[in-house]
């Protein structure tokens, strides 16, 4: 089967670009909406770069056209926060996904509470076992309803520590500790399933 996207709707094309980019991992994050905090996952994400370490999350628009909070948090704060979604907390987050008026909190609508880190402006969630703690570093528009592709410079990690071991005196995180959510397409999702190790060539 062959589909030619010029052919498809812009919605068919989203659903197929989301079940053959699989599976994702989710940010869900944290961002500071005048005092309340604003808590969204995100998908269409990844690491980019390890110098500066990067990040890079593709945040939309509402369907009247506005930016998503997220993107104004971001744009008008700076700081942000990327947990890792675990599949722990899946149902609260698929639920921080819902459009909620500007000002309120989806760590309220929830049910999750946060932890104040020192040092740092925001805190983390209480219960994700990684977070990283983001500055903006640019926004660049891109596509024909332009999303905002936000770049996000990490300068601190807050790892579990029951999710850390060493091997060969280097820090390793235990994937089956942190049990990642991956996103599939429509509502699926997915966990880890069998780990295994390939060795690099020389």
């Amino acid at each position: 089967m062959i589909l030619d996207f010029s052919e498809m709707s812009g919605a068919d094309v989203f659903r197929v670009m989301t079940q053959v980019i699989v599976p994702r991992p989710i940010a869900w994050v944290l961002s500071d909406s005048d005092g309340a905090w604003n808590l969204a996952p995100f998908s269409f994400y990844s690491g980019i770069c390890s110098d500066p370490p990067l990040v890079m999350l593709s945040v939309g628009r509402r369907p009247d056209g506005a930016k998503k909070d997220t993107w104004l948090n971001i744009e008008a704060r700076s700081e942000f926060v990327v947990h890792l979604a675990d599949v722990d907390h899946g149902e609260a987050v698929s639920r921080s996904s819902a459009s909620i008026p500007l000002g309120e909190s989806e760590v309220d609508l929830t049910g999750m509470t946060t932890k104040a880190v020192e040092g740092e402006q925001l805190p983390r969630l209480a219960g994700p076992k990684v977070a990283m703690f983001c500055t903006r570093y640019a926004i660049h528009e891109v596509g024909n309803r332009p999303q905002g592709l936000i770049l996000g410079e990490v300068h601190r990690v807050w790892i579990d520590d029951d999710a850390v071991s060493t091997r060969d005196g280097q820090i390793s995180l235990e994937p089956t500790k942190l049990t990642p959510l991956a996103r599939l397409g429509g509502i699926q999702y997915a966990e880890l399933g069998r780990v295994f190790e390939i060795e690099k060539p020389e």
